[in-house]
C-alpha cells in the first residue's frame, strides 16, 4: 500500500498548487495525514488460530493467504482419481459483505456438522474477505457465494463450481440437501482467469501479485481518482495547445489574413 498512496501522492502535488481545486486540498492533506507511513496488513487471519479452528466435529478450515493451497489439497491422497470436494464459502464482514453475511455463515457452520458426521460428507472451509482481501481479489471471489473445489492430485486440473447463496433465506438443511441432491444441477462451473488453479493468472505465477494490485487500488479513495485524471487531461490539453501553437507558419499567418 505504500507504493498506491505515495505514488498517488506525488503525482498529486502539482493539481494541488493550482488554484481552482483548493475542494480538494483538506481532503488530500487529510488523507495524507491519514496513510503516510502507514502501511496495512493485507492478511488478518491468524494462522495459529486457523489452524486450531479445525477441531471437533465440525472440522471447519480456515483459508489465508499463506495457507489455502495447502489446506485445500490436505485431504487428497497420491495416486487418487476419485476428486476431494472441498465446500468454501466465501464470506465476509461489514465491509465486504455490509453485515449480509451472518445468515448464511451460520448456516454454513451447522451445515460442516453435519457433515462431518455423514458417511463420505465433504470437507468444509471458510474464506472471509474482511481478513484476506488479497486473496479474495486474486480469486475475484464475491462474498456470499459457495465454492466447490473438486479436488486431485497435483498437477491435475481442478474443477470448481459456484453457488451464489441467498442471503436471508439460506439455511443449513439447504446446504445439505444441494449436496445430497448433486451440486451440479445448480452449481455453475468457474472458469476464467482469475480461477484459482486453472486460469492464466495462476499458470503463470501472477495470480497472488494481481491481487495486492487490486486490494490497493480498493485503498485509494474515488476523489484521489479523480485528483489524477484531472491532472492527466489538463497536461494532455496544455501538451496539445503547445503543439499547435509551435506549428511552423502558424506565426506568419496571423498578418497574411490581417494585412487582406
Amino acid at each position: 500500500m505504500r507504493f498506491f498512496s505515495t505514488a498517488a501522492a506525488v503525482l498529486s502535488f502539482p493539481l494541488l498548487a493550482s488554484a481552482d481545486l483548493p475542494e480538494y486540498q483538506a481532503q488530500f492533506q487529510n488523507y495524507l495525514d491519514k496513510f503516510m507511513g502507514y502501511v496495512p496488513i493485507p492478511s488478518k487471519s491468524d494462522p495459529v488460530g486457523a489452524a486450531e479452528a479445525k477441531v471437533g466435529e465440525m472440522k471447519m478450515d480456515v483459508l489465508t493467504l499463506t495457507n489455502w493451497k495447502e489446506t485445500l489439497y490436505a485431504p487428497v491422497t497420491d495416486g487418487s482419481t476419485t476428486p476431494e470436494e472441498v465446500w468454501v464459502l466465501i464470506t465476509g464482514g461489514n465491509k465486504t459483505c455490509f453485515g449480509h453475511c451472518d445468515k448464511i455463515e451460520t448456516a454454513f457452520n451447522q451445515s460442516a456438522a453435519k457433515f462431518a458426521v455423514l458417511p463420505g460428507g465433504p470437507h468444509t472451509a471458510l474464506l472471509n474477505c474482511e481478513n484476506e482481501p488479497v486473496l479474495c481479489n486474486a480469486w475475484s471471489a464475491p462474498t456470499g457465494a459457495l465454492w466447490i473445489f473438486e479436488m486431485l492430485p497435483e498437477p491435475a486440473e481442478i474443477n470448481i463450481w459456484s453457488k451464489r447463496l441467498n442471503f436471508t433465506t439460506t439455511t443449513s438443511d439447504d446446504i445439505v440437501q444441494l449436496q445430497q441432491d448433486g451440486f451440479k444441477e445448480k452449481a455453475k462451473l468457474h472458469d476464467g482467469m482469475f480461477h484459482p488453479f486453472n486460469g492464466s493468472l495462476a499458470k503463470n505465477g501472477l495470480s497472488i501479485p494481481v491481487g495486492y494490485v487490486l486490494w490497493g487500488f480498493n485503498l485509494i479513495p474515488s476523489w484521489l481518482f479523480m485528483i489524477v485524471v484531472s491532472m492527466l487531461s489538463r497536461t494532455m490539453m496544455s501538451n496539445r495547445m503547445g503543439a499547435q501553437g509551435g506549428r511552423p507558419g502558424a506565426a506568419g499567418a496571423a498578418p497574411a489574413g490581417r494585412a487582406q
